[in-house]
């Protein structure tokens, strides 16, 4: 069982859908709870495809298992800024596609001219800030109240990868 990273495409739409879907309801690793509507994720995924984003996927016979990207920041003086985002289904998790994702999605990144990539990680995950730091993100500060499931507040880790420019 071979799985693959690709970059986005719009046969993949509803694949990456659903994973986001799936792992956003876990209510434990994205900011989202559940996915947006159908036509407002394809609208969305489409922006990157046409925008020639950075948005890459593990595909394993087909099946999206999970996806990493690194989006632009807005305002002309955080163009040199990617945030990145990544979810794996269950099934992918502690397999190395994680680490695999996000070199394909840091290495196009730089390539196009990012030099910092931001993310948040919940301070509750400490699998995935293992796995952060592993490829060299450092943690900047703690975001007291980042995140509110169900009424709880879970703070969380603002990191950051910086290129020397």
């Amino acid at each position: 069982m071979n799985v693959t990273i690709e970059p986005l495409a719009p046969q993949h739409f509803a694949g990456v859908r659903r994973v986001l879907d799936a792992v956003a309801r876990e209510k434990r690793f994205l900011a989202f709870t559940e996915a947006p509507p159908p036509a407002a994720c394809d609208d969305f995924l489409a922006s990157i495809v046409a925008g020639n984003g950075c948005q890459w996927l593990a595909l394993q016979d087909g099946a999206v298992l999970g996806w990493c990207d690194v989006l632009p920041s807005l305002g002309q003086a955080r163009a040199h800024v990617g945030t990145l985002g990544i979810g794996l289904a269950p099934p992918a998790r502690h397999r190395g596609i994680g680490a695999r994702l996000m070199r394909a999605a840091i290495d196009t990144a730089w390539a196009r001219g990012v030099t910092r990539i931001e993310l948040n990680v919940r301070t509750d995950n400490a699998n995935a800030k293992a796995l952060y730091e592993r490829l060299g993100f450092v943690a900047e500060g703690l975001r007291r109240h980042a995140y509110r499931i169900d009424g709880e507040y879970v703070d969380g880790w603002a990191m950051a990868l910086v290129r020397d420019a």
